[in-house]
Formats: structure tokens, sequence, C-alpha cells
């Protein structure tokens, strides 16, 4: 009988151990250990830019940062809640927030031989208001290929991270015609849905994307860290900025739309310089998608650390 006590107490110390073994991880510090699965909550502070095919710098359309003028870059914001298992690998709901454009008078001053020009001269600009909710991974190296629960040392409080995932996004673009912003999609300024350009289908303004970025996370202490991330948005319109492809006949705008929304299309859609091209002439390109980015500093509340007794 005692030794059948014995065992049971054995038994039953072990299973304690085990489940306390389960329920933390490492210790933070001296006063709070980490459970395996870390929430937490915070907003974040940043800017926001676009690669289009309006504006740009000289010379032929380059990709990524070498088309970019920084100068457009406007503000964003955004809050966000996650979940982390064992500081490697996260999973994190985001909502974002921000604004968008683009102009071709930005290239005013690139001469007058520069390919460039011919994009000065096409006058075309937009502005559009973003809200973005995405759900990314996050996945953290440092903590993926080591294991820090079995080395004397503490962990870093530095970790670099890779993000990708999935969002859903509204926009819509506009212009400006006189002191009024004109809403560019109903316009059809491609003929998007007229039956004289039935290859041109209306463009939605609420569509999915794939964000994909890289991030730096730091912590301040057991509550709060801090986060650099940049953030790229992979499209699938390139309507962003309502520019695509090429002009079309004005006659359109007429068999196609009231006569008062008309005329709004027809002075937005096309606004050259001298004329340049007519009907069929280039207005965009449609070899590459539309992007958006956003650079944030996040401040994040940590939750599930537990302080020790």
């Amino acid at each position: 009988m005692k030794k059948l006590l014995t065992v049971l107490g054995l038994t039953m110390m072990f299973m304690g151990l085990n489940k306390e073994l389960h329920a933390q991880y490492y210790f933070y510090d001296d006063r709070y250990y980490d459970n395996p699965i870390l929430f937490e909550v915070g907003g974040s502070i940043g800017a926001m830019n676009c690669f289009t095919d309006i504006g740009g710098k000289k010379g032929i359309g380059k990709k990524f940062v070498k088309d970019l003028n920084f100068g457009k870059t406007q503000m964003a914001g955004g809050v966000y809640f996650s979940a982390m298992y064992k500081y490697a690998i996260g999973l994190r709901l985001e909502g974002t927030f921000g604004k968008v454009l683009a102009y071709d008078s930005i290239l005013a001053n690139v001469p007058t031989d520069d390919i460039a020009r011919a994009r000065y001269n096409r006058n075309l600009h937009f502005r559009s208001n973003i809200t973005e909710f995405s759900l990314m991974t996050e996945i953290h190296p440092l903590f993926i290929f080591i294991d820090w629960s079995w080395r004397e040392q503490e962990p870093p409080r530095y970790s670099p991270y890779l993000l990708a995932g999935v969002g859903y996004f509204s926009f819509n673009p506009q212009a400006q015609l006189g002191k009024r912003w004109v809403d560019l999609q109903p316009l059809s300024t491609e003929g998007q849905g007229f039956p004289e350009y039935p290859d041109r289908p209306v463009y939605k303004l609420k569509q999915v994307n794939f964000p994909v970025g890289i991030g730096l996370k730091y912590e301040l202490s057991s509550l709060l860290n801090i986060r650099g991330e940049l953030v790229y948005r992979i499209l699938n319109t390139d309507y962003l900025d309502d520019v695509s492809t090429t002009y079309i006949d004005p006659q359109a705008f007429l068999n196609n739309l009231p006569s008062n929304v008309a005329s709004n299309a027809i002075a937005l859609s096309d606004r050259q310089r001298n004329k340049i091209t007519g009907p069929g002439g280039k207005r965009g390109s449609p070899a590459e998608k539309d992007a958006y980015f956003s650079f944030n500093l996040k401040l994040g509340l940590n939750i599930g650390r537990e302080r020790i007794r």
C-alpha cells in the first residue's frame, strides 16, 4: 500500500511538472515568464506610396523604387491584433488606412528630349483613399532555427522577420476638375463597360491583394515592443490610378453616359497638352499591375506574460 501511494504521488508530481512545463516557455526576466502563445495588440503610424502608370521619374518607366517619387508620399496608420507561438510564427489581423496619389506634372523639369516628357504631356493625376484589412503570417528566423528555451543565455530582445498574407482593400481614384474632385470609375475613362470596348470590363473598387514585407521587432519591456515594417501590396488591378490602356473615341462617352457625366468623362479622360495623340493612342501600359506600399512604426502591448509570484 505504501509503495502504491508512493507511485501515485510521484505520478501526480510528474503530471503537475509536465503541465507546468507546457504552461510556460521560458523566463522573460526575473519577474516574468512567457507562455508558448503570446498575444499582442497595437497601433501604427507611417507613410504610404504607390507605383502606377502616372508620374514616376525621368527616362523610360522603371521597376520598383527606381521609378518612385518620394515627394508624393502620404501619411498612413493602422491597428492590429496578433498571436505569436514561441516567438517564431505569428498570425496577425490588421487594419491599415492611408492615401495614395500621383501626378504627371511632377515631371515638368525633365528635358524636352527625355522619353518621360510624354508622360508630362499626358498631364494626368489621381488621388485615392485606401482602406485595407489583412491577415498575415509572421516568420521569425532567429526563433525558428534556434530553441532558446534550452540555452543558458537569454533570448535576444530583437527579431527580424518576414511577412506574407492576403488582404481585402478598397480604393476610389479621383481627379480634380476645376475646384471639384470627381470619382473616375463611374466615368469609364478608358471605355470600361462600353459595348464599343468589350474587352475592357468595369473594374471593382474593392479587391483582394497580397501583402508581403519585412520587419524588425524590439522588446522595450515585458509589456511593450516597437517595430519597423515595410509592406508591399501585390495587386490584381492596373486601375489603382484609373489608367491602363489607350484613349477612346469621345463619342463613346456620349453614347453611353448621361450628358453631364459624359462631359466630365471627356474632360478627365484626355488632358494632354497639345493633344499629341487621339483615340487609340497610348494612355497607360497594361503590362504591369499597379501596387502600393507602406512603411510603419508600430507600438505593441504584449498580453500573456505571467508575473512570477
